[in-house]
């Protein structure tokens, strides 16, 4: 069979208990008491994901080390109140999607293993632990620094489940061959790379040089590969759903993350984080050059819009250090162009959010996975 033909079906039935095709009818009263733990995934950890590095954003911006002609000033002038509420919402909405899915694995484990066991919803098992990454660094000085001890406590908390699913899924790209990496690659596989560059930052941030570089290789080295397959085999929209193209924007969510983690451990935006930065730079712009990939995913409101918002944060914390490092005016105008479209989208997807609670439980979501008669 034609590798090239795999595309994103959805989770059916037949996905669960081993891949053994269940002729068994779904269980009205199942669906009727489970019916939102059963359409709920990892998925919707974009959100949070969304809303921590909109966190983080606003802490690098109204750092005081932030160029002065730039946005800091703006981002200073307004009451320190706000980015605590703004931190504060994203760690409630944080924990909210947490709870939802620890109740969904006590309530629901066969739907959580077929997503595991999915090639692509299984990279969102990394997005809660990436969440709480962005958190932790972009936490209150006043409330967490990162010499404290307890900033490693929770490294360490956040960071292990991350090293674990590392083993397991690149694992799985070598050593198995329905798994291999030429057969499951998609976009959504970056965020397995970018969690381990926002561990990688996290450690630098905290002293921690040589586990700093670990993460930083690992990610690296299987962000190459990735690449290279993506680039190489990847057949673009036809292989996605419509409902699930705003992945895309992860395409230059990794290089931007990884031009951060890297001013982290070497203490400077130097050339490499320029030259990760400019092809984050390049592939946003290759990507909102052509609309109409997006045009059919944005008919309907979706939780999956949400993956919008945090590639384009991460494009424009990059852009705020490549401004800090250079100092030039062009450089500066890039960074506030960026950091307001970030803040401008992400506010457009929480009005949307608020207006449209409906949507974001779809019956037709290609994550969903239908639950099984007992």
């Amino acid at each position: 069979m034609d590798t090239s033909s795999r595309s994103l079906k959805p989770f059916a039935a037949s996905s669960i208990d081993g891949g053994v095709a269940s002729t068994k009818p779904a269980a009205a009263p199942v669906v009727a008491r489970f019916g939102m733990l059963t359409r709920f995934h990892a998925g919707y950890f974009r959100i949070s994901l969304a809303l921590s590095g909109q966190a983080l954003l606003w802490r690098t911006l109204s750092d005081a080390s932030t160029d002065p002609r730039a946005l800091g000033p703006v981002v200073r002038s307004l009451p320190s109140a706000a980015f605590v509420l703004l931190w504060s919402l994203a760690l409630l909405t944080l924990v909210a999607l947490c709870a939802l899915y620890a109740a969904r694995c006590l309530l629901r484990f066969p739907a959580v293993r077929a997503e595991f066991r999915h090639h692509v919803a299984m990279n969102y098992l990394f997005a809660p632990w990436i969440s709480w990454l962005l958190l932790l660094q972009a936490a209150p000085p006043l409330l967490l620094r990162p010499d404290a001890r307890p900033y490693r406590a929770l490294w360490w908390a956040f960071s292990l489940p991350i090293l674990a699913l590392d083993v397991k899924v690149y694992g799985q790209w070598f050593t198995r061959g329905r798994k291999f990496l030429s057969m499951v690659a998609n976009p959504a596989s970056h965020i397995t790379v970018i969690g381990n560059l926002v561990t990688a930052r996290a450690a630098a941030r905290m002293g921690w040089h040589e586990g700093a570089v670990a993460m930083f290789a690992v990610g690296a080295a299987h962000y190459l590969v990735l690449f290279v397959t993506l680039y190489q085999r990847f057949l673009g929209s036809d292989s996605l759903p419509a409902m699930l193209r705003p992945v895309f924007f992860l395409f230059f969510a990794a290089p931007s993350m990884a031009s951060l983690a890297w001013d982290a451990i070497s203490a400077s935006f130097d050339t490499c984080c320029k030259m990760l930065f400019f092809l984050s730079l390049f592939l946003f712009a290759s990507l909102v050059s052509r609309p109409t990939l997006f045009k059919r995913a944005m008919r309907r409101f979706s939780v999956a819009w949400w993956a919008y918002s945090f590639p384009l944060t991460v494009l424009a914390l990059a852009a705020a250090e490549y401004a800090q490092e250079v100092r030039e005016v062009a450089a500066s105008v890039l960074m506030l162009a960026l950091a307001i479209l970030s803040v401008a989208v992400t506010l457009a997807l929480m009005v949307f959010t608020v207006f449209r609670t409906n949507d974001l439980l779809p019956h037709d979501d290609p994550f969903s996975c239908p639950p099984l008669a007992r």
